[in-house]
């Protein structure tokens, strides 16, 4: 049967319902602003399962503005609480020249690299690397000037929702389409750090693709790997989780974000998730077919002579399955035998009077 489901391809890898689940590992800020600590996670994304790395391509001075007024600020209860906006992106951003280079290592390495660009100069600058595909962050679902650039340059737009309103949401993919993209996928988000799973909703996967018809994934902050794996089961098709060498080691996105050995379970899971959902399926598997002998069954368990009746002492629904159908005991009960019959023989129509 041909699958002609919603779907996008990245570098000639298809990605949609009812193909395997693209695994996108972030890189972000958990480089350190070390080249070699960048090389690392790349290598450490690629053993531990990975299909993509994901880099984010900014300055301090291309997203923001070196000010400490309140409204460029961290404000409470925040992960970065206190800080100003252009500190903490002057230590999360990772140098532009480095990222041509990690490409080289990705794909010698049979990995994907993309990138979020968060301005124009940066899509300019993608675009010289050749990438694959964009991501358009959470916060910049609202940008639709950079959204129809991204759309104009033919390349597949992973676009994340978080924050967003459905409006919000279908003004974003109107901007894309209406700039000629025809592949888009939404990514279902929760712009918290670290977000709390009873604030992730992902019953809503299912309502975005149903309602865009477009393939659906998920761009994961909460801590672990459960959520990833309930949302495969809800049809994401990828899942992009944030990627560190070591949590004990912090960085601005360190605290929510998986270390190997923790991203290998997920890839792990989630293969396992996508085998087990298969199809819509009644009757007997293959490994079920030798279990089926096993069912109960009836049986005689008593010996029984020729013209004695049946009773619910002497025919009993027992395993294993060589009898008839328990349904018929109520047919068989004050029925007589038309053989002399042994104590363990499975009843059948011959032996019934």
């Amino acid at each position: 049967m041909i699958d002609d489901r919603p779907s996008i391809e990245i570098a000639g890898r298809a990605i949609g319902p009812g193909k395997p689940v693209y695994l996108v590992a972030e890189l972000s800020a958990n480089h350190r602003h070390s080249y070699d600590e960048a090389v690392k996670l790349v290598r450490a994304a690629k053993a531990s399962g990975a299909d993509a790395v994901k880099l984010q391509t900014y300055t301090p001075d291309t997203i923001t503005l070196k000010s400490d007024a309140e409204p460029f600020r961290h404000g409470a209860g925040s992960l970065w609480e206190g800080r100003t906006l252009y500190d903490l992106y002057e230590e999360a951003y990772m140098p532009w020249e480095w990222q041509p280079r990690l490409q080289v290592v990705a794909h010698e390495l049979g990995l994907h690299l993309f990138s979020s660009p968060f301005d124009e100069t940066a899509v300019d600058f993608l675009e010289g690397m050749g990438v694959p595909a964009y991501k358009i962050a959470s916060f910049e679902i609202v940008d639709l000037p950079l959204i129809e650039k991204i759309a104009r340059t033919g390349k597949p737009m992973l676009i994340s929702t978080g924050m967003a309103t459905y409006e919000e949401i279908d003004e974003a993919v109107r901007a894309a389409r209406s700039a000629r993209a025809t592949q888009i996928a939404l990514l279902k988000c929760t712009s918290a750090y670290p977000a709390p799973p009873e604030e992730v909703n992902l019953r809503t996967i299912p309502d975005l693709a149903n309602a865009f018809g477009l393939p659906v994934g998920l761009s994961d902050h909460t801590l672990g790997i459960a959520v990833p794996v309930a949302a495969v089961s809800l049809g994401a098709c990828i899942v992009e989780k944030h990627f560190t060498l070591s949590r004990d080691v912090a960085t601005p996105d360190s605290a929510f974000s998986l270390e190997p050995g923790e991203f290998r379970a997920m890839v792990d899971a989630i293969r396992t998730a996508e085998n087990a959902l298969g199809t819509v399926h009644f009757g007997v598997t293959a490994q079920e077919s030798k279990s089926r002998a096993f069912r109960p069954s009836l049986f005689v368990v008593e010996d029984v002579r020729a013209g004695e009746p049946f009773t619910e002492r002497n025919v009993r629904s027992i395993r294993p399955g060589s009898g008839l159908p328990p349904k018929y005991l109520k047919d068989v009960l004050g029925r007589r035998a038309a053989t002399d019959i042994p104590r363990g023989t499975p009843l059948d129509w011959t032996l019934v009077s």
